[in-house]
């Protein structure tokens, strides 16, 4: 879609992951077994077709750049446009932007060079089916300057305390944007605006010392702005703190959450060619998630394994998170548990964590 191009915004979000973050951002922790948070974004994009998508990335990035190479996974390779990986560039003497601004101050270019007239902006931490055309068509009919997405949420979460609320009035426009923890229209972290308003508006902020494109150009001005809002009804979560994705990533369990999430929208990820996972004869997986690759000999139950992980004769994992290549040696017991790429847990070994919160195992760890 020439006429909408995309920007993902990772400079705001914190790596609040613990063990999970401490090597990588956010959007590049692993989860569903074989994918990572980007993943699901750049997804969405890449089904409304958008000519070019930008990546605002500011700290370590280099798991997340590996995972996304050219972006040919999400068929953004592309002569003209594609995908765009745009770290700060901390060499302009002139520049006096500051927060999510700089970014913009420093790629200016790629903005203007795009052919596109409109700019839908997300993150990576709200996990989401959101058809962006439909976004797109629905902006345009309002004649909106600003189009937010949200959710109603029946029964808010720890994790939705952080996230930004949205009231409405009659005419579905935005009247009020705050942190009020129990108003139940959650802000799913997307917008859309016309890029020409999108310029002036970054230029305004820096002239004036702001810091934050969405809370200084658009939240602090919301009566200046026709602010529409879009409904979402789809399946979403938040991964925003590690008791977060803990519980998000075993409600995947349930079937009406993992087909609301894969079923109608594919999600495309890096391709890895592995073979199959092996089940040997005193193998016993039940309602779990498995990543090819793998080899079961023991037991897995309510847990999600990623590629390659190995399960040896007698080892038992119970409501857990394995990742990529990890090994489990014979007799161990892991209960709670979210265990990071690479760990080589020893045989005999006992690890339970509280259900509420699992113990975390450092990548590439000895046990």
């Amino acid at each position: 879609m020439k006429e909408l191009m995309g920007v993902i915004n990772l400079d705001h979000e914190l790596d609040n992951l613990n063990e999970l973050t401490y090597f990588r951002c956010g959007a590049a922790v692993p989860f569903a077994s074989r994918y990572r948070l980007i993943d699901f974004v750049l997804s969405n994009m890449m089904r409304a077709e958008l000519e070019s998508v930008g990546l605002f990335v500011r700290r370590k990035y280099r798991s997340l750049m590996d995972h996304l190479g050219d972006g040919k996974s999400w068929d953004m390779n592309r002569k003209h446009g594609g995908l765009f990986i745009l770290p700060p560039d901390w060499n302009d003497p002139t520049d006096t932007s500051l927060g999510d601004l700089q970014h913009y101050h420093n790629n200016l270019d790629f903005f203007k060079r795009a052919a596109a007239k409109y700019i839908v902006f997300s993150g990576s931490q709200h996990i989401n089916t959101v058809d962006l055309q439909d976004l797109y068509q629905y902006h345009l009919e309002q004649g909106a300057d600003v189009t937010m997405v949200y959710k109603q949420i029946d029964e808010l979460q720890p994790e939705h305390d952080p996230c930004l609320r949205v009231e409405l009035n009659d005419d579905n426009e935005v009247t009020n944007i705050h942190h009020e923890k129990h108003h139940p229209n959650v802000y799913l972290d997307i917008f859309i605006m016309e890029k020409k308003l999108f310029l002036e508006q970054v230029e305004h902020c820096i002239a004036h010392g702001e810091s934050y494109f969405f809370r200084d150009a658009i939240q602090k001005n919301r009566h200046k702005f026709k602010i529409s809002a879009y409904e979402y009804t789809g399946y979403h979560s938040v991964i925003n703190s590690l008791e977060s994705y803990y519980k998000n990533s075993l409600e995947l369990l349930k079937q009406e959450n993992y087909f609301g999430l894969f079923k109608e929208s594919p999600v495309q990820t890096k391709i890895k060619y592995e073979a199959p996972t092996r089940y040997l004869d005193s193998a016993s997986v039940s309602n779990s998630l498995v990543a090819n690759g793998c080899v079961i000999a023991g037991t897995v139950e309510n847990s999600v394994i990623f590629r390659g992980v190995q399960v040896r004769k007698g080892a038992k994992i119970i409501n857990s998170v394995i990742m990529q290549k990890c090994v489990i040696e014979e007799n161990a017991v892991i209960e709670n548990v979210i265990m990071d790429k690479d760990v080589h847990l020893s045989k005999d070994r006992i690890l339970v964590g509280d259900s509420r919160r699992p113990f975390v195992i450092a990548k590439s760890s000895k046990i």
